[in-house]
């Protein structure tokens, strides 16, 4: 959800044009302006892909816990390190089972995904987990284990 979460950050930036395919008696079309991040193709095309990226993960352990957690080890498109850094290949057998998990959920939960997004919820990973999925583990079920 960080990854869905940093493009619709980017996105809301800018505008599209969206439209009817039905045409008015003058022959012209309704088109107007929408924030692209509330665009439904821009959304569609957005959670097609963004399982690509898990392999910029890597499992980290914490030291103290031993609590496992994925975290982004990889730069960012147009972070100043981001041209040298796609230079070298990484691959982990991490990264499959990620993007399978990525893509479960993608598929779960996608109308809720996108519910979220059109109330644009600031912490789609919280909101996902906490309000719209059965996904996360709530600290208290945590503590009982």
């Amino acid at each position: 959800m960080d990854e869905v979460e940093y493009d619709i950050t980017k996105a809301r930036q800018k505008k599209t044009k969206v439209g009817s395919f039905r045409v008015n008696p003058d022959g012209t079309q309704e088109r107007r302006k929408i924030p692209l991040a509330q665009s439904e193709a821009f959304l569609t095309d957005l959670l097609d892909k963004v399982c690509e990226r898990m392999n910029d993960y890597r499992l980290e352990e914490d030291p103290v816990t031993k609590e496992k957690t994925f975290k982004r080890f990889a730069p960012r498109k147009g972070d100043k390190i981001y041209k040298e850094f796609k230079k070298f290949y990484f691959y982990s057998d991490t990264y499959r089972s990620l993007k399978f998990a990525c893509e479960t959920i993608i598929e779960e939960y996608e109308d809720e995904i996108f519910s979220l997004i059109a109330q644009e919820a600031h912490s789609l990973a919280d909101e996902l987990c906490s309000e719209k999925s059965d996904l996360c583990e709530t600290p208290t079920a945590h503590a009982e284990l």
